[in-house]
């Protein structure tokens, strides 16, 4: 038996999914499976569907690597099923991989640490719409609260537009909030177990950094390292930390942020489960502190490792 077999047993990779990110879900879980397949890990990979349950307990599996994206994976359900299966899993627990999936519900908990965040205002088909441009000024963002990739957003420079920017989010049956619009740019810190990986600055010509820009424009720059003094990254790097923690969130993932003109940081969202190809950010950022693809696949399915077991 292998050193890889003896340490994490038979591995379940949970990847793919129902959630409107399923594409993405499972171009990351293929990247993931042939890293732990190169490392030498028992893993055999699931295309998860809503029988998952059953799949699993018919396993035998000492522990799961959770690569499913948006709902169903990342917003606390496989993670509370796996708990009731006594299953060691991946990442941040039932009550983190909730709040974070939920925009809206992350941005209370910043604002509660008295923690720098975009203002905001929940939205519905009732919304008097001019009062809301006065209230968060134009241009402004309309976000569902909970989709990621930037799925259902939208920029609105005119009243004109906020009613089918509106509409668009509630496809995603969600509550719908617009955000104030922040001028500056875009930046993502990647987490690892207590350790802030070095930031990334994400350029894009695209209105913001939305879903074309992050899978299928050729345009899109990321830049790491991206230039500031070493104590301004520092600075973004504790922050970002403190706001994966303040909302309970674990073992790896990624904080969004932007820097406003004036150098103002604004927290914009927690991502519990990004994407791990070998172009995602994470990885990304993960080869400039010195750790290759392959052997992040490893530190992150040690977080899956519980009091007792070898760390």
């Amino acid at each position: 038996m292998s050193e890889m077999h003896q340490r994490f047993g038979h591995v379940a990779l949970l990847y793919g999914g129902w959630a409107a990110e399923r594409a993405i879900s499972l171009n990351s879980g293929a990247a993931v499976l042939k890293a732990m397949e190169k490392k030498g890990v028992n893993v055999q990979a699931i295309d998860a569907g809503h029988d998952v349950a059953s799949v699993l307990a018919s396993g035998s599996f000492d522990r799961v690597f959770i690569m499913m994206h948006g709902r169903g994976g990342e917003d606390g359900q496989v993670q509370g099923l796996l708990e009731v299966m006594d299953l060691p899993y991946t990442g941040s627990d039932v009550m983190a991989s909730a709040i974070c999936m939920n925009k809206l519900m992350t941005k209370r908990i910043w604002l509660g640490a008295q923690m720098p965040t975009p203002a905001y205002r929940i939205i519905s088909e009732n919304t008097v719409l001019d009062q809301l441009a006065t209230e968060l000024g134009l241009p402004m963002i309309i976000k569902p609260a909970n989709e990621g990739s930037s799925i259902g957003m939208n920029k609105v420079e005119s009243v004109d537009q906020l009613r089918a920017a509106y509409q668009e989010a509630a496809q995603y049956d969600c509550e719908v909030f617009a955000e104030q619009w922040i001028t500056g740019k875009e930046y993502t810190v990647s987490v690892l177990g207590d350790m802030a990986l070095p930031a990334i600055r994400l350029s894009t010509p695209k209105s913001f950094y939305n879903y074309e820009a992050k899978y299928e424009s050729t345009d899109t720059e990321y830049l790491c390292p991206w230039g500031l003094p070493e104590e301004q990254e520092e600075a973004m790097k504790q922050l970002a930390l403190e706001a994966f923690k303040v909302c309970g969130a674990s073992g790896w993932g990624r904080v969004d942020l932007m820097l406003d003109e004036q150098g103002k940081p604004y927290l914009i969202e927690i991502n519990t489960v990004p994407g791990m190809t070998d172009h995602s950010l994470v990885p990304m950022a993960a080869r400039q502190a010195g750790i290759e693809f392959d052997d992040l696949v490893i530190r992150i399915l040690e977080t899956s490792l519980v009091s007792g077991e070898e760390e």
